[in-house]
């Protein structure tokens, strides 16, 4: 294990600690929220304090915080607290330079739809519009709002029940899914760093059936203290339900590639080293029978 240090936040300036918080917990997706006051003034900006928490009924929660400098408040904020509606448009790296645009501080009365030049779309259920642009986009009703304290950097919490979704047609497939491979989504990282979910970025992981898996520490000790295997192919040869039977063990034996592993010296090595090749490619069952064959070894 590496060395680590424990920090107590409250030792840390806001700008320390605000760091720390937004570079460790990324990447964000991002909230690009349009809104409304009283006297119609619309307002765009984006928020990275943002992300669904239910699903029925439909939740999202975004957070306009305090600002940092001055303690003043967001317009977004001003507004939900005047009218109760917001459009939550989704980002994607389309239309992420437009989004950064929108987020600069121009004054109350500004329409950042204009500065940003992104399309005003009118929404069907509630007042704020939407954005054209927008691979997905929820017209909402604000169900409450939180604030988490007076002081600079505070957040105050947007509780937004989802009405009526929006989605451009091009991100779904025949089954009207999205496609995550697709849709190109942007998040947002510490300081001036963004993440684009795409190419070689996305990797699939396969959940943990209804059977229970083994766990770690129901493997054998010659697998647990693997000096070849790492922890990720740990999990996965965890995550069988079961040991390979006897029979399947023995019938993987006469594979041409345990029989080299077994010639020579430093057999074991090298079946981890075969083991490890396999759950990468994500032979998990065979890598496990590897594992077995060198087990008896010991």
């Amino acid at each position: 294990m590496n060395n680590t240090i424990s920090i107590d936040p409250t030792s840390l300036s806001l700008r320390q600690l605000h760091g720390y918080l937004l570079a460790a917990v990324a990447p964000r997706p991002i909230a690009l929220v349009s809104s409304v006051n009283k006297q119609g003034q619309i307002n765009l900006s984006p928020f990275s304090y943002f992300n669904v928490f239910s699903a029925n009924p439909p939740v999202m929660i975004f957070s306009p915080a305090r600002r940092g400098t001055d303690n003043t408040v967001k317009h977004t904020y001003e507004n939900v607290n005047e009218v109760s509606e917001v459009v939550v448009n989704v980002v994607n790296h389309t239309i992420i330079e437009q989004v950064s645009l929108a987020s600069s501080e121009y004054p109350r009365e500004v329409n950042e739809f204009i500065k940003s030049g992104l399309t005003q779309v009118r929404s069907e259920q509630v007042i704020p519009p939407r954005v054209g642009e927008s691979p997905v986009a929820f017209e909402c009703i604000i169900d409450r709002v939180i604030p988490l304290g007076n002081q600079a950097g505070a957040g105050n919490l947007v509780i937004a029940k989802v009405v009526l979704i929006h989605v451009h047609e091009k991100y779904l497939d025949q089954d009207g899914e999205l496609l995550t491979e697709n849709l190109d989504l942007v998040g947002r990282m510490g300081g001036s760093w963004y993440v684009r979910a795409t190419g070689d970025a996305l990797f699939k992981l396969p959940k943990p059936g209804k059977t229970l898996g083994l766990g770690v520490d129901g493997l054998p000790d010659s697998i647990k203290r693997s000096e070849v295997l790492t922890g990720s192919s740990l999990a996965r040869i965890a995550s069988m339900d079961k040991f390979p039977t006897l029979e399947a063990i023995s019938e993987w034996k006469k594979e041409p590639r345990i029989n080299q592993c077994l010639k020579g010296s430093n057999a074991r090595v090298k079946l981890h080293q075969l083991a490890q090749e396999l759950i990468i490619k994500d032979q998990i069952s065979a890598g496990f029978k590897t594992l077995m064959v060198a087990d008896e070894l010991e």
